[in-house]
């Protein structure tokens, strides 16, 4: 048995979820079509992901075509879920792109492109929806060769498109596909430049290598609707994508956590992608977080996508595992994982959560924590006063967090506008010392040394000893650590310290006399003096973006942007149209978008991710001091 992980990745509304249902309805695994519309699809289990007609979770199914098993990973089409089309990227063999024949290529749509070819992920392009007025195929083409890459290769076309009786066809000529292979093929540019004509042949092997080696794209066309196109994408997933034949039992196991969710009961399960070995119940397991060992467990149960009769998961399966109750999305069983897995930057934008009904508070508190497990890049954080805040990629999101509260765990929630999620990070070196006193009132018998220094961006918080591990109990030593730590949560404007160095210059302490209460109220204050001598600058996150507008509307969709504090990096001008990309603030990206309708004549096509950060250039918004050094 063969076994291939793909994912089905598109803008929202694009028909990817329809599509599922179309594979699995031809696969033979239902019996009869569901609707996103009527709720009822195989994927979208959810109450909030029917009602509102989007993917929200991962979801799996699987199906067979011959012996080859696929196991279908539907992610969020949406941007504000982007962290789980992260999760999925990272058990992938394959993937399927999926467009719109009528809305074409979209903003999320280069988002997603962009990352697959990042990671040379062998992808193939389904464009939908050619039975809907609007489609269109060769000035698509044209569109996704210059948006999405040059290397989009159609293997088949359509008539009557833009019609209910569209139906497609394999394409009558192989040479403009074998033209574009070429470019990487020296053996098809050595027939072609000698007037020979490839066979079908030479230019499928072609395409299946240049796919597999993520350097082309097979473009199909179809409806998920009519079910047009759907078995010439069936026969590319099964010959176009690379699958692995799967080994015989055995072996330590290796994997990745990378969905997790929770019974009505409340147990926790997980999905995980097997990389290697063999997975059983009742054995003990080592869990790895971050490189290092996190704790041991032992599944009381697994149940492997498409073989659900198996006992036992190999490498290759996407299994779903239960009886772990610390288990967290982004752990690694059997051993640590490779670095460097993330492939998008985190949430930059955050809100404070309220309980609606007072006293609510602890609830709303331990549901936000149990959501932050099943997706921890939308962690929790709390704020001076006892609020609770919430990361966030934008406000989809954010509606859906809040009927998840009031829907799973009976809590209903306030929201405060979003705002950017800020950061300080330290400008100089300081350092400040507070020793034992004797007399005088809320003074700490403990003596606290702490020195900070800027740390190289993207390093987090480092703590170090300058003094003997041996100069203080252990006890004493955690309760500065952890008091460090929690106090750079708030630096001296509000917003939390990162991408320093923490140092222990000096202890002291009194036995009997001292204890670790001493040591928890001391650091803090030595903390903030240190920081306040070292000066912090604010940080804001920025997003990379592309926009496209007619010529003559170039004008005043640059001073916007200048005005809204972006920067332009380069400039193209194109027949119609000049091309423009550079860096704006997050928090100018919404207000951007809902202005270049206007200042473009509907026309612009605007494109941006999260990328990096930059120094407040005005006081933050919202920030606890009265000026940003």
């Amino acid at each position: 048995m063969h076994i291939l992980n793909i994912g089905i990745l598109a803008h929202v509304d694009a028909g990817k979820t329809s599509l599922t249902e179309r594979l699995l309805f031809e696969t033979g695994v239902i019996d009869r079509l569901g609707s996103v519309d009527d709720g009822n699809t195989q994927t979208d289990t959810g109450e909030i992901e029917r009602r509102r007609g989007i993917t929200i979770r991962t979801a799996v199914a699987s199906f067979t075509l011959g012996d080859l098993r696929v196991n279908l990973v539907d992610t969020p089409g949406h941007a504000d879920f982007v962290a789980e089309v992260e999760r999925a990227l990272g058990v992938l063999d394959g993937a399927v792109l999926v467009l719109s024949a009528v809305e074409g290529v979209q903003p999320h749509t280069r988002v997603l492109m962009k990352t697959l070819r990042k990671l040379r992920l062998p992808t193939l392009i389904f464009v939908n929806k050619i039975d809907r007025a609007g489609a269109r195929e060769h000035d698509l083409l044209d569109e996704m060769r210059r948006r999405l890459s040059p290397s989009c290769v159609p293997i088949t076309t359509v008539e009557g498109i833009g019609g209910r009786g569209a139906v497609t066809r394999p394409l009558a000529s192989l040479r403009p596909a074998a033209e574009v292979l070429a470019e990487r093929d020296d053996a098809l540019l050595e027939l072609l430049v000698e007037g020979g004509e490839p066979t079908s042949g030479q230019v499928r092997a072609a395409l299946a290598g240049q796919c597999a080696a993520g350097e082309a794209y097979p473009v199909l066309f179809g409806s998920a609707i009519t079910g047009q196109g759907v078995t010439e994408l069936l026969d590319g997933i099964a010959g176009l994508l690379p699958s692995v034949a799967q080994p015989e039992e055995g072996g330590r196991p290796h994997g990745l956590v990378f969905a997790v969710e929770r019974a009505p009961s409340g147990e926790k399960a997980a999905y995980v992608r097997l990389r290697a070995g063999a997975l059983r119940t009742r054995e003990k397991i080592g869990f790895y977080r971050d490189g290092t060992h996190a704790y041991d467990g032992r599944l009381t149960a697994l149940t492997v996508a498409g073989a659900p009769q198996r006992r036992t998961a190999l490498a290759g399966d996407i299994v779903k595992v239960q009886g772990v109750p610390e288990i967290r999305v982004g752990d690694h069983l059997g051993g640590p994982g490779p670095a460097g897995q993330a492939h998008f930057t985190p949430p930059s934008l955050e809100t404070v959560v309220r309980a609606r009904v007072p006293g609510e508070e602890p609830r709303l508190h331990a549901a936000l924590l149990a959501l932050a497990e099943q997706d921890p890049l939308i962690g929790t954080r709390t704020l001076a006063g006892g609020e609770t805040s919430v990361l966030l990629y934008g406000e989809v999101q954010k509606e859906v967090i809040g009927e998840t509260l009031a829907r799973e765990f009976g809590v209903e929630a306030t929201f405060e506008p979003s705002r950017p999620v800020y950061f300080e990070r330290p400008a100089g070196t300081g350092e400040a010392l507070e020793e034992m006193q004797r007399h005088g009132p809320n003074e700490f018998m403990a003596t606290v040394g702490l020195q900070v220094e800027p740390a190289p961006p993207g390093t987090g918080v480092r703590y170090r000893l300058e003094v003997a591990l041996g100069s203080l109990p252990l006890a004493y030593h955690r309760a500065i650590e952890e008091s460090v730590r929690a106090a750079l949560r708030e630096g001296p404007h509000g917003w939390p310290v990162t991408d320093v160095v923490v140092t222990v210059t000096e202890t002291g302490y009194d036995a009997p006399t001292t204890v670790a209460a001493d040591f928890r109220g001391r650091a803090p204050r030595v903390l903030a003096e240190a920081l306040r001598r070292a000066g912090t600058i604010v940080h804001e996150p920025c997003h990379r973006f592309e926009v496209e507008v007619p010529l003559e509307t170039f004008g005043p969709v640059t001073a916007q942007l200048a005005a809204l504090g972006g920067e332009l990096r380069e400039t193209w001008r194109r027949a119609d149209t000049w091309l423009v990309t550079g860096e704006i603030p997050a928090a100018a990206v919404h207000v951007f978008e809902q202005r270049l309708p206007g200042l473009s004549h509907g026309e612009g096509v605007w494109w941006s991710e999260a990328a990096g950060d930059r120094p407040v250039r005005h006081p933050a918004p919202g920030a606890r001091s009265a000026a940003v050094r």
